[in-house]
């Protein structure tokens, strides 16, 4: 059989990962039947994810009823119910990881209501990987200033992080950072780096939304002009950011000792606006050494009508950074755009946890009166 479109990605040095996670896809074959169709070789999971999958239907409601036997806490019951599913995800897709040591991993999150305190991201983060202790999970850590410090600390003890909901250009550079400084406190304490993974999740969709609601308030033939082209230009520099962070004398170093580059992860690629390709996110970045993480849907496009047109991640970069001054002068302000994104993203990340809890306690009840 020829390979998917999806499966030309992969050749590229792009891994196709899943945004979404369910007892449902796990139980009925689907995860697997994308891994042998699609090219996943990853999956990544967020709060609204399984809030989704635990709302609807009755698939977690037996395991439900054997937790409340000992345990009343809404968060203590989710964890038990997402750990599940994780720990299934990480056995399917465990081969994968002992092939690559790159891809097969599996992202749990750490609770974003934390996500401004540097110590108690720090202790969850390390307390979900004790949970699961196996080589393909990735703990979530939102990239928030105190997120950076848990990040470095995670990394310095050997811990495969997942930077999640990362914006802007100089927060990624402080990403990146955070990552090189824990695996020098790694080594540094005698430890190796090998088994250390990382990936610095960009999101992407999100930004021409924001960006494109303040250029159509301006109104003007110039600001018009300029919708819908920040997002690809955001991923493009950064990716530039990356393949000169991770070279020269410093990563020499590092890698010699075995360390691995932290990739960066394009989220939040499904079009947001319908008059956009709704391939656009994936069409435009496509690379080596870099992750696709993709909603069903864009998968599902992308396998349809989808074009792969070579490392597209590394053209136009010069007018990328034009872009940037072309938005400045048209009156949009980016580094306001992307610090709100990231208020906005980690707020909107905290009401899902409290919605998915508030969700939890209401099976709980009504799994009890029956």
């Amino acid at each position: 059989m020829a390979d998917s479109k999806l499966h030309e990605l992969s050749k590229r040095g792009q891994s196709v990962w899943i945004d979404y996670l369910s007892r449902d896809m796990l139980e009925e074959g689907e995860l697997a039947r994308m891994m042998r169709e699609d090219a996943v070789v990853g999956v990544t999971s967020n709060p609204t994810i399984f809030q989704k999958a635990i709302s609807h239907g009755d698939r977690y409601d037996e395991q439900i009823k054997q937790l409340l036997e000992q345990e009343a806490d809404p968060k203590e019951i989710f964890l038990q119910l997402s750990s599940r599913d994780v720990e299934a995800a990480l056995d399917l897709l465990a081969p994968v990881h002992e092939k690559t040591g790159y891809d097969g991993f599996v992202s749990w999150e750490v609770d974003p209501t934390l996500a401004y305190d540097r110590e108690a991201t720090f202790a969850e983060a390390m307390r979900l990987h004790a949970w699961l202790d196996r080589p393909n999970l990735y703990v979530k850590i939102p990239a928030t200033k105190p997120g950076l410090g848990a990040i470095e600390d995670c990394v310095a003890h050997g811990k495969n992080i997942n930077v999640t909901l990362i914006f802007s250009l100089q927060r990624y550079a402080e990403v990146v950072e955070a990552y090189l400084r824990g695996l020098e406190r790694l080594v540094a304490g005698g430890g190796s780096p090998k088994g250390v993974y990382s990936v610095a999740s960009f999101f992407v969709s999100r930004v021409d939304t924001e960006a494109d609601k303040r250029l159509d308030a301006i109104g003007s033939k110039d600001a018009l002009a300029l919708r819908g082209k920040l997002a690809v230009a955001n991923a493009k520099l950064a990716y530039e950011h990356y393949r000169a962070a991770f070279s020269g004398p410093r990563w020499e170093f590092l890698a010699g000792k075995g360390a691995n580059p932290q990739r960066c992860l394009w989220a939040s690629t499904s079009t947001k606006n319908p008059a956009y390709r709704d391939v656009l996110y994936v069409e435009e970045l496509i690379g080596p050494e870099t992750v696709n993480t993709m909603p069903e849907e864009t998968i599902s496009a992308f396998q349809d009508h989808g074009e792969v047109r070579g490392d597209t991640v590394m053209k136009g970069v010069k007018k990328a950074h034009a872009l940037l001054d072309d938005l400045a002068k048209a009156g949009v302000d980016y580094d306001d755009v992307v610090e709100t994104l990231e208020l906005e993203g980690v707020q909107k990340f905290a009401d899902s946890f409290a919605e998915l809890l508030d969700g939890v306690a209401g099976k709980r009840e009504a799994l009890t009166a029956a």
